[in-house]
């Protein structure tokens, strides 16, 4: 089964912005619906970006226009540009591949400062 390695999380203030990669391994993500979900301390996982595998993205209301989720088939990578970032995006993120539900990777995190 494909299997994800997520990076780019840290620490940043308030408006800054960062870049998070789910690099695939183990097998080809082009066909695959997927997606970025996050988790903040006591709270449930929650989706956040979902892309399909024609382009077609989806966003929950909080980062529309703040959040862009994109993927480059041929480096079998997805990313999630955030921009503006604010305190309560403050969470672990993980990619999310909808062919596999019951996996999830590590995650990234990312900790944004007032």
């Amino acid at each position: 089964q494909v299997q994800f390695v997520e990076t780019g999380g840290g620490l940043v203030q308030a408006g800054g912005s960062l870049r998070l990669s789910c690099a695939a391994s183990r097998g080809t993500i082009s066909m695959h619906t997927m997606g970025w979900y996050r988790q903040a301390p006591g709270k449930q996982r929650e989706m956040v970006a979902t892309i399909l595998s024609g382009g077609n993205t989806n966003y929950r209301d909080s980062v529309k226009g703040r959040f862009t989720i994109s993927r480059d088939n041929a480096k079998n990578t997805m990313y999630l540009q955030m921009n503006n970032l604010k305190p309560e995006d403050t969470a672990v993120y993980y990619c999310k591949d909808f062919t596999n539900p019951a996996y999830w990777g590590q995650g990234t995190q990312v900790t944004v400062s007032s």
